[in-house]
């Protein structure tokens, strides 16, 4: 008899529901260990607001010679928002998100406009400007932020991704997530849109988590839901032993980002544009764990050693631990 999608996902959530004992052998990291090993202890709290407001941190980013996408408006009040067709008139493409969202709520993309005025997604589905401000009026009410306080709504440069990446992501854009601890990149994924997530590159929205060596940049593995696969299950192409560009670019970037917040323990967002190359996006303070899906490793086996090179080389420079982290994360 056939196997239906709901008895493939069963056998595979057998598989990983581990006892204690197994999850740790295999240095899986879930929630608790990871805000009492790593981030209570190494992410002051009064650093928090360098990375839940992205302006911040774009300024932060723009001052250490980061590139990061160009800023073409700041919505803040109701009649910003009334005016917001002036303030993007010059702009066919475009992102709008919140400043202090999380987990990619509230980001609307616009690919181009229409005859009737109409503002256009990559999926192909058209808002009326009346619709756009009405998202930017949730954004300004808190609808999408971290504490569901007021927020306010940035208006950027639509990112238009590397073919190499837009081959293997439905629609949107893919980006890039590296974890970091004291400064080493311990594990990156990339997470490529489909037809479900809309064309967005959440995970928890339906997006694919491919896996990403740290040595080369190649992609290594890929999950759908947490499911192992090969093939896009939109777009029929392989999603293994692909090159990403610049990679050692996009390594540097990670660590900078480290030094320029202070944060121990983060995840750096990067995307890579077609002509301007690696862009930084975001930097999270809380980065979540299905990363370890993504690669098939859990993230203990990355962080121990890291704790143990921080504590006998403090002192360790920027290319000092990429390099450590290349050759000993290396898939």
């Amino acid at each position: 008899m056939e196997e239906t999608s709901q008895m493939k996902r069963g056998k595979w959530w057998h598989r990983w529901m581990l006892t204690p004992r197994e999850l740790h052998e295999r240095g899986v990291v879930g929630l608790n260990m990871r805000n009492a090993r790593y981030l209570l202890p190494n992410n002051p709290r009064r650093l928090y607001r360098l990375v839940d407001d992205k302006l911040q941190t774009k300024a932060l980013a723009e001052r250490e010679g980061l590139s990061v996408p160009e800023t073409y408006a700041v919505i803040r009040t109701p009649r910003d928002a009334a005016r917001l067709e002036q303030k993007l008139s010059g702009h066919e493409a475009f992102v709008i998100k919140p400043a202090c969202g999380s987990g990619g709520k509230g980001v609307l993309v616009i690919d181009g406009r229409d005859e009737q005025g109409r503002f256009i997604k990559p999926s192909g589905a058209a808002l009326t400007p009346d619709e756009v401000r009405h998202h930017v009026a949730n954004i300004l009410a808190g609808l999408f932020s971290l504490s569901g306080q007021r927020d306010c709504a940035i208006a950027e440069y639509r990112v238009r991704p590397s073919k190499v990446l837009t081959d293997i992501s439905y629609q949107g854009a893919p980006d890039i997530r590296i974890v970091m601890l004291h400064g080493y990149p311990v594990m990156a994924m990339l997470r490529a849109a489909t037809r479900e997530s809309d064309g967005r590159a959440n995970l928890h929205q339906g997006a694919l988590g491919i896996g990403i060596d740290l040595a080369t940049g190649r992609t290594i593995r890929a999950v759908h839901h947490g499911n192992p696969l090969l093939i896009h299950p939109d777009m029929e192409v392989g999603l293994i032993g692909i090159q990403l560009p610049q990679w050692n670019k996009i390594l540097d970037i990670a660590v900078t980002c480290q030094e320029m917040t202070g944060l121990g323990y983060l995840g750096v967002d990067i995307m890579i544009d077609e002509t301007l190359g690696p862009l930084m996006i975001e930097v999270n303070a809380r980065p979540g764990l299905a990363i370890q899906l993504a690669n098939g490793v859990g993230l203990l086996r990355r962080l121990e050693p890291v704790v143990k090179q921080h504590t006998r080389h403090p002192g360790f420079g920027h290319a000092e631990k990429i390099a450590f982290s290349q050759s000993h994360f290396g898939a």
